[in-house]
This record gives C-alpha cells, structure tokens and sequence, in this order.
C-alpha cells in the first residue's frame, strides 16, 4: 500500500472511532437510565403492593373488631342517645316493670289520659337506685334498658300484636332490692342528708341503698329545673357517687396494715393516751379531748383513739401501706355497674410525715364512697374475699320464665382469711365495750368501727360514720351509714345502722 492509501485508511480508522466512540457511550447511558427506570418502577409497586396490604390488613382487622365488638357491646351501642333504633322499640313494645326482691313494682308502664307513662309506686323511696326514665335514664332505668324495652314474646304473636294494633309486652326486671329494709334505711335517716347501703356479704347483692336528699321520679319532667339549679346535688347517688373522709372507719385499714407488718406481735402494742400526738408540726387530738389512758392493739381500736393510731401509723411502711391501698381498690375502677365516683388516698413512699399522719385516722386528702366502705365491710365479713356488688337478680320473659338470670360473683380476695378473722374481732370490740356499744345487748350480736370525720377547719363539723355486719360470728348482713355534719357516729349512724339490722332480723324496737 502506497504512503498515501496508508494515510486514507489511518483517517477512515479515526472518523470510525469518533463516529462509533460516542454511540457506543450513548447505549450505555440509555442500558442505565432504563434499568434506573425499570428499579424504580419496581420499588413502586413494591410501595404500592405494601400500601395495599397494609390498608387490606386495617379493614380486616376492623372488621375482626367489629365482630367481637357489637356481640359483646351490643347493649351499650342499644343505649346510646344516638340510636333511633329505641325509639322504634317504644312504639311496638310497651317498657317492662322492674320489681323488688319480693315481687313489689318500683317502675312500671302505665295509661293515663290514653298515653302510656312511666310509675314509680314507691315515689322518692327508690328514686337514685331504680332512677328514671325520663329526661334520659338513670339507675336501674338505664341500666336494664335494653332488656325492659325489648320483647320476648314470639315472633309469631309480635305479627299478631302488630295486626290488632297492640303493643308487645316488655321483658322485666327482678332486682336484689328488699323494700323492708329501703323502707327502714329510709324512715333511719329521716330528713337528715347521707346514705345508707345493705348488702349480702356472701353474695354481693345490694338489699338496700338509701340517698339523701331524694326526688320523686313521678315528676321528674316537671321539676327538671329545680332538679338542676346551680348548687343543687339531688340527682347525686350519695351511697354510690358521694365522696367523704372515712374518718375513724380507715382505722380498719390502717389496722390491717399494722397486722400485715406485725404478723406475730401485733397484740403486743401498747400506749399511753394523754389526748393528743405531735409529730412536727401536727398535733393530732382523740376525739372531744378524751385522754384514753394505758391501751393495747384492741383497746386502741375499741375506743377510737386518734392519738394512738397516729403513733401505729407513724411506724408503718409507706410503700407497703400504699399496696394495701391498692389491694383495698382505693384509686381503682370498681368492680361495679352502676354509676359511682372513685375513692382516693395519697400515698407514697415519699408522702411526708404531716401527709400520713393524717391519712392513718382518715383524714386529709382521703376520701371513699358508702359503697367502697360496704364492700370492703363485707370483704372481712366474708372471710377476706369480695363478691362484686349486684343489683339485679334477674329478667324475666313476659310469661314470667327466666329470659337472664345472674349469679353471684367472686371478685377476688382483698385480704386472708386469717387477716379478716382478726378485723372481725376487733369489729366486735367495737360493739362490746367501744364506741357503738348501742349495738350491743340485742337478740343478735354485730360488729363494726365508728367514725367522725371532720371536713372543714372548725373540729365540730363532722360526718357521721358507721359500718359494720350482723351476726358478728355468722354474718348475713353488712351495713354502712354516713349522715352529713351531724357529729359521732356512735350518737348518729349507730343508732340509724341498729334500725336497719332489727329490720332484717325481724326485731321491734
């Protein structure tokens, strides 16, 4: 090849390069851009495949919920004031009655002037426990609505009813109630404010429940707004939903704890009540300055003594004090269905000396409800273990057969047999020789614990405690009596509580 060919051929390899070079760089960016594309389009759908699952996950696992949740929430979704589904019921069935333990109408549905209205035959006896129906529900009103408005009777005579034009009968309710003793709770406590509550320690059930002041459910409509006015608190259930200091009736608590600390030598405490303890700057006084002199655990209790409880409580375990606390429900849910108010006690291992000084006589920041009271009452009554408090015993069908029935049930033990053998005792104390020794001497021996709580600054403003069960060494009945600002609970609630037990055993005078 001629010089010349050669340089022909060396400029035809060298625009090959320069036309090639770049095209083959071209396709490479182009292979790199489409698999960035093609990763992407794929993180996407993976995006977009997650997105879709999650969201497939949610609605299933709503579903699931709403599955479990209506079977199980099916009244309280009933009784919601959004749901027009009530008053559909109310036009094609007529509200079931609710009866006493013994058969007596406290509620029932009847005509007047042609349209049907809701009676109460006791009036103001039952008004906060049964409550009403009008201007919303309350009590039992509200909480057996679903039952009382619903029908049993078969769908066969439902199409019947519903072509003659007449309404189905509703379901009833047969409470645990005992109008004896409502009547007796009630006549006790007279014009004075407070509470009373009964209940059958074995079982739970609620015999009686008494608030002050009451309300005739008969003319609820028409006094809706006294009812309301500012200040007013006569809608309040008070056995349920009214919170006081326990006074001396904590001293059963903060005995407790002593026991549970001092398992082997709580009988062997002494002290000297000269009628007051310091500690700091507190000074804790018994009771009316008494000086109650040389006493042991069971005399201390008996008597009632502030000072000497001031010096147990002084040596206690704060931390252990506070699960006691917690083992006793204070700051807790209730195991209950009606409507009710928590009882609190502040206490930590940190509480300051001033703090628990108060805290062990029930005073202070401490408060609890007649019902806390009643049940802890009845847990030592029953050998340690608290049944849950009821009130309604069954619903019936139309036919008067058994639609529901409930059964007692046991919540749990809130202390040990033994513990509730040793509160017993010094319940008894109490009635024999301490400060509600008018309980004693009667056809049936009681026990309890007295209090005097004071609630404002002036030492003579006081409520009037007593709690306590019949018979002491078998008991059937548990009693818990407040009467506001009244004074000593031995002079006030002993006296109301002993009206209430010769009642239930039948005892006159």
């Amino acid at each position: 090849m001629t010089g010349r060919g050669r340089r022909r051929a060396a400029g035809r390899q060298r625009r090959t390069r320069k036309e090639y070079g770049p095209k083959r760089t071209d396709s490479g960016s182009r292979r790199k851009e489409r698999t960035a594309y093609e990763t992407e389009e794929k993180t996407s759908q993976r995006q977009l495949i997650g997105c879709a699952a999650f969201f497939c996950t949610l609605f299933a696992a709503m579903a699931l919920y709403l599955c479990v949740y209506i079977p199980t929430h099916s009244q309280e979704l009933f009784n919601n004031s959004y749901n027009s589904r009530q008053s559909v019921l109310a036009q094609q069935n007529t509200r079931g009655t609710i009866y006493s333990a013994d058969g007596q109408a406290l509620a029932e549905t009847v005509v007047q002037d042609g349209e049907e209205v809701r009676s109460y035959p006791f009036g103001n006896l039952f008004s906060h426990i049964v409550g009403y129906s009008t201007r919303g529900k309350t009590g039992l009103e509200s909480l057996a609505n679903y039952d009382l408005i619903n029908t049993s009777v078969s769908a066969a005579q439902q199409a019947q009813n519903a072509a003659d034009g007449v309404k189905n009968p509703g379901n009833n309710l047969v409470t645990t109630l005992d109008a004896k003793l409502q009547e007796a709770a009630s006549s006790a406590m007279g014009l004075y404010e407070g509470a009373i509550v009964v209940m059958e320690p074995s079982t739970g059930k609620i015999l009686a429940m008494v608030s002050k002041p009451d309300f005739d459910p008969n003319k609820v409509s028409q006094d809706w707004e006294s009812l309301n006015q500012e200040g007013s608190s006569v809608l309040l259930n008070r056995a349920a939903q009214g919170i006081y200091p326990p006074g001396s009736t904590f001293k059963i608590i903060t005995a407790l704890e002593y026991i549970r600390e001092h398992p082997e030598d709580w009988e062997n405490y002494r002290y000297q009540c000269g009628g007051s303890y310091t500690s700091g700057d507190t000074t804790i006084r018994c009771y009316h300055g008494s000086s109650h002199g040389s006493l042991d655990f069971t005399g201390s209790f008996a008597k009632s003594c502030n000072s000497s409880f001031a010096n147990i409580g002084m040596s206690l375990d704060r931390s252990s004090f506070a699960s006691t606390l917690n083992d006793l429900l204070f700051n807790q849910e209730l195991p209950v269905d009606i409507a009710y108010s928590r009882s609190g006690a502040a206490l930590d291992e940190n509480s300051p000396d001033a703090d628990l000084i108060q805290i062990v006589i029930g005073q202070g920041k401490t408060q609890i409800t007649p019902l806390h009271l009643c049940m802890i009452t009845s847990a030592i009554a029953n050998g340690g273990a608290l049944m849950k408090p009821y009130e309604m015993d069954r619903v019936e069908k139309p036919d008067g057969s058994v639609l529901r029935q409930y059964e007692p049930e046991e919540y749990g033990r809130l202390m040990t047999e033994e513990e509730a053998r040793i509160l017993r005792e010094l319940m008894t104390d109490v009635v024999e020789e301490g400060t509600a020794t008018k309980l004693s001497g009667l056809s049936y021996t009681a026990a309890g614990k007295t209090g005097s709580a004071e609630y404002s600054d002036s030492t003579s403003d006081s409520h009037a405690w007593f709690t306590g069960f019949a018979p002491a060494e078998d008991p059937q009945v548990a009693v818990t009596v407040i009467i506001e600002g009244i004074g000593s609970g031995g002079d006030y609630a002993v006296p109301m509580a002993k009206r209430v037990f010769d009642a239930y055993f039948g005892t006159v005078g």
